[in-house]
């Protein structure tokens, strides 16, 4: 039987070795690399789906797993017909396990070969995950990639422990896969092993060995220097199979979304673009403008005059810092389409400039512009 989610390789980069393809899934193609933009509670934050579709470009959105379980809850998404029904999104989705979130909750939160017994942060209240409920949760949710429950260890932790975290992330991969029935769904395995390179060699090769349809590289990105970022991005992508999907999870910077193509990453998402329109910050071709500041006050050119997007081509700095320092919802909006789009046009020159064979020369064109000293 043909896997739900497969990987086509188009070109590979002759100047970097990245790689140009097709993610072929029941809800549609998507062109790679990509960047996902991200919609933890089923919505990315202030924004419908035909901006998503028609001014961002986006080819796919993630949804929580962590965050859905506890509201609405996966019987509310599964009566309504799946999360493509519930929140009326035709095209890919993925869902994350809720393994990051889990850790984020630090002490509120006890792990067990069984699984994690944790509070929720909303009202304190005990649950319990383990990758069979998981796996029943994803199922119920409908997302036509999902991932399978891992830990996530912090930055730094101690050899001995990420051993045992790697080791115990593998067997519960082992379990989401025989827990793992729907057809239609592709599980992903998720390639921990903190910052030691034969731990992560040896989470690669054990999970490779259960032939799952595609691999993702967790626990990096985690508050790390940006030297140890590169040194295992670049240590782990290669050991990952080169006819499935490759994805670098929680990624959204422009520099860590080059230099993820240039490894040969797929995939890579990130709440950054959202999360900082919310303070009033826009990503451009010439690195951040904090719209709130004074200095745009009297502003009449847009956010990026490089920029397709709605936003730049309709509004000036001036009037987006008029909304967002009066705290009107509108200000928020339109620095979240222009954010989103900037990182999806970005990975659609990046995709351009690997079919030339010039991604690293488009790099240090980029890294020029934006401001970037390293």
């Amino acid at each position: 039987m043909k896997p739900a989610v497969t990987y086509e390789l188009i070109h590979k980069c002759k100047q970097s070795g990245a790689r140009r393809g097709i993610i072929h899934t029941p809800h549609g193609d998507i062109q790679t690399p990509i960047f996902m933009p991200v919609g933890t509670q089923a919505t990315v934050k202030s924004m419908t789906p035909e901006e998503l579709k028609e001014e961002v470009k986006a080819q796919i959105i993630l949804a929580n797993t962590y965050h859905l379980y506890l509201r609405p809850g996966q019987d509310i998404v599964k009566e309504a017909g799946g999360l493509h029904k519930f929140m009326n999104w035709d095209r890919p989705i993925l869902t994350d396990s809720g393994g990051f979130q889990v850790f984020s909750l630090g002490d509120l939160r006890k792990i067990s070969e069984e699984g994690v017994e944790f509070k929720s942060h909303l009202d304190g209240k005990k649950l319990f995950f383990s990758p069979e409920s998981v796996m029943q949760t994803e199922e119920d949710l409908g997302a036509d990639i999902i991932m399978a429950f891992d830990e996530c260890v912090e930055y730094p932790a101690t050899y001995e422990y990420t051993k045992q975290s790697m080791e115990r992330t593998t067997r519960w991969a082992k379990r989401c896969k025989e827990a793992h029935k729907k057809e239609n769904q592709a599980l992903f395995g998720i390639i921990q092993g903190g910052f030691y390179e034969d731990l992560r060699e040896k989470s690669a090769e054990d999970l490779i060995k259960l032939d799952l349809p595609g691999y993702a590289i967790g626990g990096i990105s985690v508050g790390e220097p940006k030297e140890e970022f590169l040194k295992m991005l670049y240590y782990v992508a290669p050991l990952m199979p080169e006819q499935k999907p490759r994805y670098l999870m929680g990624v959204g910077t422009p520099d860590y979304l080059i230099e993820a193509a240039i490894a040969g990453i797929d995939m890579c998402d990130c709440v950054l673009p959202t999360r900082i329109a919310r303070n009033g910050t826009a990503l451009t071709s010439h690195g951040k403008v904090v719209v709130r500041n004074a200095t745009y006050e009297r502003d009449w050119g847009p956010l990026d005059k490089e920029c397709d997007c709605y936003t730049c081509k309709n509004y000036t700095r001036a009037y987006i810092r008029h909304l967002v320092k009066a705290n009107e919802i509108l200000g928020v909006r339109l620095l979240s389409i222009h954010n989103l789009r900037f990182l999806t046009r970005l990975m659609e020159n990046v995709r351009e400039a690997i079919e030339n064979d010039r991604l690293l020369s488009f790099r240090d064109e980029f890294y020029k512009k934006y401001g970037y000293n390293d």
